[in-house]
C-alpha cells in the first residue's frame, strides 16, 4: 500500500499553507493555543468558520452535490492535519461534521435546502442530543420519547453531556418512537427548535472548571412531523453512520506529534529540581519518546484507514481502534505536560477565556497555565464518542471476529 502522496497531493498542501499563512489571523491561533477544552468557545470558532465559508472550503466533508468542496479523503486528511499544525480554531463539528452529512444522506430535498445552507453561514448552532443518564454506552436504553400528537411530535425526556447546548439554537435528537419493538429499532432521529418554551438547558462543570457539557429537559416540546430525519425506526442506522463519519479519517496523530514536540522543546529549559533541566531527565524522555512512537504508529494507522475509505469504502469499525488509541495518547501527553512544568503545572486556572485582552496573566507561563486544565479536560477523551471500553467490544467482534 503506498501512502505517499501524490505531486497533486503536494500542490494542494502548498495551497492550503499559503491560505492559512495569510488568512488566519493570529489572535484565532493564539486563542486556539490557549483553550484547554475539546471544542473551542463560539467567538473563536465561528470567526474561522465565517473565513472558510467565504473561501468555499467549510464543508469539506460533505458531498459536492450538498455543497461540499468535491475534496479527496487524502485532501481532506491534509487540510485537516494543516490545521490543526497551524494552530486553526476548530470549527462547529456537531453541525458541520456530524449533522451535515448525514442530512445529505438521510434528508429529503426540503430538509438539504432549508437545514445545509444555515449550517454553513452559521444561522443555526446545533448540539447533539444522544446520551441520557442511564443511556450513555448503552445508547439503545435511551427513554426520551417522541408521540405523534395534532399533526406534530410531543417530545419528554432529558440528555446529558450535552455539548454547547448553552450556545445551540437546536438540537438532533434520538429519540424514542416506538416502545414496542426491539429497542433499537424503535428509535428515531428528529430535528428540534431549542427557542421554543419547554427546552431547558442546565450547566455541568468539569473538573477543570469548564463549562462545555449541559443537561437538556425536554418537556412537552413540540417538533413538526417534517423535522423527522429519514424514517421513524430508522435512527440507530443514522446514528451508526454518523458515529462512523466522527471517527472516520480521523487527523489526531499530526497534533499530537506536534505537541510532543513543543514538551520536548521546552524540556531544554524548565528545570528538574535538581540543578539540571528535564531535557536531562531520563524517566521523562522515555515517556516522552514512547508516546511519540506510538502517536506515530497511530498516524500510519490513521493512513491506512485513509487509504481504505480513497477506495471509495465505508470507514468501518477499524475507526474504533484509532479513536481508543487517540483518546489514551491524548491523555498520555496531557499528562506529560503536567509532569514537566512541576508545581507549576499543578495551578488550575478556572477563570475562562485563557486568552484575549481580559485573561488573567500566568503564574508562571501560559503553557504551564494551560497544563492542570487540559490534563482535567483530557480525563474525557476515553468516555466521549464512545468508551474506550465500547471501542474494544467493535474491536473484538467486528474487527477480530471474536
Amino acid at each position: 500500500m503506498d501512502l505517499n502522496f501524490s505531486e497533486e497531493d503536494e500542490a494542494f498542501r502548498r495551497e492550503v499553507q499559503a491560505f492559512l499563512a495569510e488568512n488566519l489571523p493570529e489572535h484565532l491561533r493564539a486563542g486556539m493555543r490557549a483553550t484547554p477544552s475539546v471544542f473551542v468557545e463560539p467567538d473563536i470558532g465561528r470567526e474561522w468558520q465565517r473565513i472558510l465559508h467565504e473561501k468555499g472550503w467549510l464543508a469539506y466533508n460533505w458531498p459536492a452535490e450538498c455543497g461540499g468542496t468535491g475534496w479527496t479523503t487524502v485532501q481532506r486528511y491534509i487540510f485537516e492535519k494543516e490545521c490543526a499544525l497551524a494552530d486553526a480554531p476548530g470549527l462547529p463539528v456537531l453541525g458541520l461534521k456530524l449533522l451535515g452529512p448525514v442530512i445529505c444522506r438521510f434528508g429529503n430535498a426540503e430538509q438539504k435546502a432549508h437545514i445545509l445552507p444555515r449550517i454553513l453561514d452559521g444561522s443555526d448552532y446545533w448540539c447533539q442530543g444522544f446520551s441520557e443518564p442511564g443511556a450513555g454506552s448503552d445508547l439503545a436504553n435511551l427513554k426520551t420519547r417522541a408521540e405523534q400528537r395534532d399533526g406534530h411530535y410531543v417530545i419528554n425526556g432529558r440528555k446529558l453531556w450535552t455539548t454547547h447546548a448553552h450556545h445551540a439554537t437546536h438540537i438532533f435528537c434520538l429519540v424514542r418512537t416506538d416502545a414496542g419493538v426491539k429497542p433499537q429499532a424503535g428509535i428515531s432521529f428528529i430535528l428540534v427548535d431549542m427557542n421554543q418554551p419547554g427546552v431547558e438547558v442546565r450547566a455541568i462543570r468539569g473538573l477543570a472548571g469548564d463549562h462545555e457539557v449541559n443537561e437538556v429537559f425536554l418537556d412537552d416540546v413540540i417538533a413538526p412531523l417534517a423535522n423527522l430525519v429519514g424514517e421513524e425506526g430508522q435512527g440507530w442506522t443514522i446514528a451508526k453512520f454518523l458515529l462512523e463519519n466522527e471517527r472516520g479519517g480521523a487527523c489526531h496523530a499530526p497534533k499530537l506529534l506536534a505537541d510532543i514536540r513543543k514538551l520536548r522543546a521546552s524540556a531544554e529549559h524548565e528545570p528538574d529540581g535538581r540543578g539540571g533541566t528535564m531535557a536531562q531527565d531520563q524517566t521523562f524522555l522515555s515517556a516522552l519518546a514512547l508516546a511519540e512512537l506510538e502517536s506515530q504508529a497511530l498516524e500510519m494507522t490513521e493512513l491506512r484507514v485513509l487509504a481504505e475509505m480513497a477506495k471509495g469504502l465505508p470507514p468501518g469499525p477499524q475507526t474504533s481502534l484509532s479513536k481508543m488509541v487517540a483518546s489514551s495518547l491524548r491523555q498520555q501527553v496531557d499528562a506529560l505536560a503536567v509532569r514537566l512544568f512541576g508545581y507549576a503545572g499543578l495551578a488550575l486556572e478556572d477563570a475562562r477565556p485563557l486568552y484575549g485582552n481580559d485573561s488573567p496573566e500566568p503564574l508562571y507561563s501560559k503553557d504551564a497555565q494551560l497544563a492542570a486544565p487540559r490534563y482535567l479536560n483530557s480525563r474525557a477523551w476515553t468516555i466521549f464518542g464512545g468508551t474506550n471500553e465500547v471501542q474494544r467490544t467493535i474491536i473484538a467482534k467486528t474487527v477480530l471476529g471474536l
